[in-house]
């Protein structure tokens, strides 16, 4: 069996991989490991109490027998329990940093289809946690440890005033109202159809919610930033100036302006580093994306003076990035985008109002702001079947890819990635036209195919 744990905390099939059972002791251990200490591994704080946690969901429908495996393990750990109910995941983080929890824990599967379901941890701040706590936690599984019994189990409460303090949240961090503008949001049946719709009535926007009635069943079916058409329909129709698409849980931000083109997360990056630079927000003139970022952004930073630093592919790797560094901006080309200074994770509520806070401060329109980043046409071939391990070890591969980067010049960019999981090699290429994309990532895939080929 592999490592429990993937790039945003356990995910699978509910019921499936993910049960009731697996919830509860994954509760137990995230309890022993991130509430402090006592003897024998039994949670205390350190603060006089006992350690207490926050959980969160988003509206699926496993997530209330979830939600209640969870709430059972860390209350029978001894960990007093705020249920905050259906809130985003950027709101979980920020009610474990503002309330003083021990840890937080949110019950979701993002844009996964419904029958999925999730279980991410956040430490103390509402820090997603390092690889080797998450170990910590995967090792405790279904070990023998002393129980508390009696007075010593914790107490569950609902946290209903969670809404309200996160939109208040959101809305300190806006840099400029946005009154006057016209705006669709595609709340993916999801974690958002409250929060998104209230956050920006209140910022000032007239808004027309779409998907934003989730009935357990029907988040991110045909909805959401995985389904973008319905958005760019609804937004062209209403007349409005932008629309603004979640993912199941809100942590990404997709959008499309005026005329309901797309605006990735690629060209979300480009326009708020800009507005961020122009008010010195920026810290050290800096952006933060993963080698996935469209070849097209680098270019426009370049061209803004904005250096970049490059991370894996995975919000969880540019946050460290920019912690480690100290920098205030990075994200991803899926819409996941980190805003340091006012949260600990992606969070797609805050991106949207700071982009439309843009649009309103400007007074350009959307399309206008993102046309500051050309977006180079781009081909991803999955070459399976092959040994993932000797991508960068076959010097005959390192010439072919030499060789094609050599035929796109300055205009083009080579990218292989082998998959974590699967006997997988991701093969992507951009260059200055599609055909020019396709065929050189098509050659690229027959040689990774052929020099690599499993015995």
């Amino acid at each position: 069996m592999g490592r429990l744990f993937g790039t945003d905390g356990v995910r699978g099939l509910a019921n499936g991989r993910l049960t009731a059972e697996l919830a509860l002791d994954l509760a137990v251990a995230a309890a022993r490991v991130l509430g402090s200490r006592g003897r024998d591994g039994i949670p205390q704080s350190g603060h006089g109490r006992r350690p207490f946690a926050v959980v969160g969901r988003d509206p699926r429908a496993s997530g209330e027998f979830l939600e209640a495996a969870v709430v059972a393990g860390l209350a029978g750990a001894g960990v007093d329990v705020y249920r905050a109910g259906v809130l985003p995941t950027p709101a979980i983080a920020y009610l474990t940093g503002l309330l003083g929890a021990d840890l937080g824990v949110m019950l979701s599967a993002s844009h996964n289809a419904m029958p999925d379901n999730g279980i991410k941890f956040f430490a103390r701040g509402g820090h997603k946690l390092p690889d080797e706590v998450e170990d910590r936690i995967e090792a405790l599984l279904g070990t023998e440890w002393e129980r508390p019994t009696g007075s010593a189990v914790g107490r569950v409460q609902d946290h209903p005033e969670g809404h309200e303090r996160y939109v208040e949240h959101l809305l300190s961090s806006l840099p400029h109202r946005l009154d006057g503008l016209k705006v669709v949001v595609d709340c993916a049946n999801g974690a958002s159809s409250a929060v998104a719709p209230d956050a920006l009535r209140r910022a000032g926007a007239e808004v027309i919610a779409i998907h934003a009635e989730p009935d357990g069943l029907n988040i991110n079916d045909n909805c959401g930033s995985t389904h973008m058409d319905a958005l760019a329909a609804a937004v062209v129709e209403h007349g409005a100036d932008a629309g603004i698409a979640h993912d199941g849980d809100a942590d990404r931000c997709l959008a499309v302006d005026a005329r309901g083109e797309l605006v990735d997360g690629d060209a979300i990056l480009a326009v708020l580093a800009l507005a961020m630079r122009d008010g010195g927000h920026l810290v050290d003139n800096t952006l933060v994306a993963t080698v996935m970022s469209n070849l097209g952004l680098r270019l426009a930073m370049q061209a803004a003076g904005i250096k970049m630093v490059e991370t894996a592919v995975g919000d969880r790797y540019v946050l460290e990035a920019m912690q480690a560094s100290g920098l205030s901006l990075g994200g991803e080309q899926s819409g996941h985008v980190v805003l340091l200074e006012h949260a600990t994770t992606g969070d797609g509520t805050l991106t949207a109002l700071r982009l439309l806070a843009r649009v309103a401060e400007t007074g350009k329109p959307l399309h206008e702001l993102a046309s500051v980043m050309t977006r180079l046409p781009q081909r991803l071939v999955n070459v399976a079947g092959v040994d993932r391990t000797r991508v960068h070890t076959t010097p005959e591969l390192a010439r072919a890819v030499a060789l094609v980067e050599e035929r796109l010049g300055a205009t083009g960019r080579v990218l292989l990635r082998p998959s974590g999981t699967e006997p997988l090699v991701r093969v992507m290429v951009e260059a200055e036209t599609h055909d020019q994309a396709h065929d050189e990532a098509a050659h690229l895939a027959e040689v990774v195919r052929t020099l690599l080929a499993l015995e």
